[in-house]
């Protein structure tokens, strides 16, 4: 019997397969990846074939209100997020994940471009590439071309890492737009923001001639036309500012050209009675994904 045994253990085949298996794992059993400095990665579209949308706005185009569930973090089919890099990366919520403006990390979660890019991969059958650069409680004196940078700061509820930083909102916006113009082209804007500017009559009749202006440096900026829509949207309408900001924003075709909204009629809200709750954000999301195929005729285009 010790015959046997010594024999099978020296004998040079079971050497050999025991070598074999051993060079394709790292010690516990588990397969070793045969090129560990070249990870496997995503297939991407080509660059030039990308439909680019471009989402801007405060807390509510961030997500601040939008509960997470499992499965959102996976990959949204056909849809892609540039990242702080200005790289391609799979989209997956929260999509203001890479904003260079945003707050901290934990209150981005899922925001209207959510729903918005599945629907659209889906109606268009095209790669949708999402820019989302939202930050809260900002207004719409901050967003305009020239104003002051915002500084991060622990009050501002931002990162630690980004205290004492500052960045402008337009430049950022203009900056990072651009660069997702590199991989295809721009199909619209959809705008998200008014709260901080609802909240007196002086400040609502100020609000479109500051928005036109915004839009038309954005649009000279990026080198796109009149043809690209701007959407925006009214706010929810249980804010306290709604009544006054609500009927003002309806009005925006008749300001900023090729200018449009969405409702936020029966838009649900989360606890703190401000911000739109996860359902509210896929159905508003969906609005805006409506709209945008109203205005660029995408179902017949299949």
């Amino acid at each position: 019997m010790k015959n046997f045994v010594k024999k099978t253990i020296f004998s040079p085949l079971v050497m050999a397969f025991c070598l074999l298996v051993l060079a394709g794992c790292n010690g516990t059993g588990d397969p070793v990846n045969p090129d560990p400095e070249t990870p496997e990665t995503p297939a991407f579209p080509e660059p030039g074939s990308y439909d680019v949308y471009l989402f801007l706005g405060q807390s509510n185009m961030s997500g601040f209100g939008g509960e997470m569930l499992p499965g959102d973090e996976d990959p949204i089919p056909n849809v892609y997020l540039l990242d702080n890099n200005g790289e391609l990366r799979p989209a997956a919520a929260p999509m203001n994940w890479f904003s260079s403006v945003r707050k901290r990390m934990e209150v981005q979660k899922i925001n209207p471009a959510f729903q918005f890019s599945k629907e659209m991969s889906v109606k268009s059958k095209r790669p949708v590439l999402i820019v989302c650069n939202a930050r809260g409680a900002t207004t719409i004196s901050q967003w305009q071309k020239g104003a002051n940078p915002i500084t991060f700061s622990q009050d501002g509820g931002d990162d630690p890492w980004m205290w004492g930083q500052k960045a402008g909102l337009y430049d950022e916006a203009v900056r990072r737009c651009k660069q997702a113009m590199e991989y295809g082209t721009l199909k619209a804007v959809c705008w998200h923001q008014g709260c901080g500017d609802s909240q007196s009559d002086t400040a609502v009749n100020a609000y479109l001639p500051l928005l036109n202006k915004f839009v038309t440096d954005l649009r000279t900026d990026l080198g796109v036309g009149a043809e690209v829509p701007f959407i925006a949207g009214e706010l929810q309408y249980k804010s306290s500012g709604a009544p006054r900001f609500n009927p003002m924003i309806q009005t925006i075709g008749t300001v900023v050209e090729n200018g449009h909204w969405v409702s936020a009629e029966g838009v649900t809200i989360c606890g703190d009675g401000i911000h739109f709750d996860r359902a509210g954000n896929i159905l508003i999301g969906g609005r805006y994904a409506a709209k945008v195929m109203e205005l660029l005729d995408v179902e017949k285009e299949e």
